[in-house]
């Protein structure tokens, strides 16, 4: 398996000259590309999905001490911060969490405890703004019917 940025254009997929080795490029009739696009906040529908990206996330995590909404209610505005939407970012943030949440006892992941986790550069460096905007709630990443109480 590979997975980088413009692997089409370093001509992973056409083995060289497309034109003349069509019939001998082995690796781009054996591979499919599937491409993720980061999570967004800025519609109903994207909050949705980031929400129910989270909800699944929870319950794969086994923590001693988890419990419903500790990732799409308690956390869900500070992980979109952390990792920008970026699924490789949330999944390594999430997964340095239950390690350090085992290391320690805490057994949960808090927005104490995550902290003190480093994330990838990209997510750490991109933070800054996106915390600036959800603190001061001119951005969200809560459904509408998640703000109002309903389910």
């Amino acid at each position: 398996m590979l997975i980088g940025v413009g692997l089409a254009d370093k001509g992973l997929f056409s083995e060289g000259d497309a034109r003349r080795d069509a019939a001998l490029a082995q690796t781009g009739r054996r591979t499919t590309r599937l491409g993720m696009r980061p999570f967004t906040i800025e519609s109903e529908e994207g909050r949705r999905e980031w929400r129910a990206m989270l909800l699944a996330l929870e319950q794969r995590v086994v923590l001693a001490d988890k419990h419903s909404g500790m990732l799409a209610d308690e956390l869900s505005d500070y992980l979109f911060a952390r990792s920008t939407g970026h699924i490789g970012s949330l999944m390594t943030l999430i997964n340095r969490g239950c390690q350090r949440a085992v290391r320690t006892g805490a057994e949960r992941l808090s927005r104490d405890l995550l902290d003190r986790v480093r994330n990838d550069e990209a997510s750490e460096a991109a933070r800054l703004e996106l915390e600036a905007a959800l603190e001061k709630r001119r951005l969200t990443s809560r459904p509408r019917s998640r703000r109002h109480g309903a389910a």
